[in-house]
């Protein structure tokens, strides 16, 4: 990989006690990441999208009303990203690969804005939303018409069969998929907060190894201290359960690889650090 810029296309406000046990009872921003990879060999791609405008259109009326209501969400026309990208010189139609860890509406706001991306994702993680409606799509924070015409004719799921053996720097996670064949995007499922989410290991030209984890925590805090949300978030994720198991895995990745960055899409302090970076 070339280059690793984290960008982030809107944010929602939340307390932040929700976040993680023990936070303060202030809102605070969850900005939604975009990551733009750019590669030698396969070109410019995208892990996530941010929100976009069609989060509105889509939340206008109930049921879907009661997930703008629960997330208010801010976004400038500046923060969409196809305009950030436009300002890094690359055209929607250079995306040849979106990534999405996961279906919730504040990860694929702006999948229809990338109609030349393959969209890569582990199975699983479509397969048990794509006929859900109406209360039932809302309570799981899909949005179905966010999935743009054509998505499955330029869909490429991950082949679950193809899992590769993991080296020791990647530990305790031991199995995970090479994307692009050479080691330089490899994915691990982080199940819990929604099925088949998937985290993505980036390394860049330097060799240096950054770790997006998606949902899996909402603040690097959580992680480094293995501080779980507030227990009402259970009623939102997926499985309680394996949410919990990933997260204490994070929490001893970290221990075991202090140097490497940990990245939750939404915690705005790593963001702005990456920002600030040269």
């Amino acid at each position: 990989m070339n280059r690793i810029q984290i960008l982030h296309a809107g944010y929602c406000t939340a307390h932040e006690h929700f976040a993680i046990q023990g936070g303060e009872r202030k809102r605070i921003r969850f900005p939604a990441m975009f990551v733009l990879f750019e590669h030698p060999k396969l070109g410019a791609m995208l892990f996530d999208t941010g929100y976009s405008q069609r989060f509105f259109d889509e939340t206008k009326t109930f049921p879907n009303r009661i997930y703008r209501w629960m997330t208010p969400v801010t976004l400038h026309e500046s923060d969409l990203a196809i305009n950030q990208l436009a300002a890094l010189n690359v055209r929607p139609r250079d995306i040849t690969r979106v990534f999405i860890s996961h279906f919730h509406a504040d990860h694929i706001c702006a999948l229809a804005d990338f109609d030349s991306a393959k969209y890569v994702y582990l199975p699983h993680a479509y397969n048990t939303l794509r006929f859900t409606r109406g209360l039932e799509s809302a309570r799981r924070a899909f949005l179905p018409n966010l999935i743009p015409s054509g998505f499955d004719a330029r869909s490429t799921p991950v082949n679950l069969s193809s899992a590769i053996a993991l080296p020791p720097e990647y530990e305790p996670f031991t199995q995970g998929y090479d994307l692009l064949g050479d080691e330089s995007l490899i994915a691990v499922e982080l199940p819990g907060h929604a099925l088949g989410q998937m985290g993505l290991f980036a390394r860049d030209a330097d060799g240096e190894i950054f770790f997006f984890v998606a949902d899996a925590a909402w603040l690097k805090r959580a992680v480094i201290e293995n501080r779980p949300p507030h227990r009402v978030a259970n009623l939102l994720f997926a499985d309680k359960k394996a949410y919990r198991q990933t997260l204490s895995r994070l929490h001893l990745f970290h221990r075991m690889h202090p140097t490497v960055q940990v990245i939750p899409s939404h915690c705005e302090e790593t963001i702005q650090s990456f920002a600030s970076r040269p």
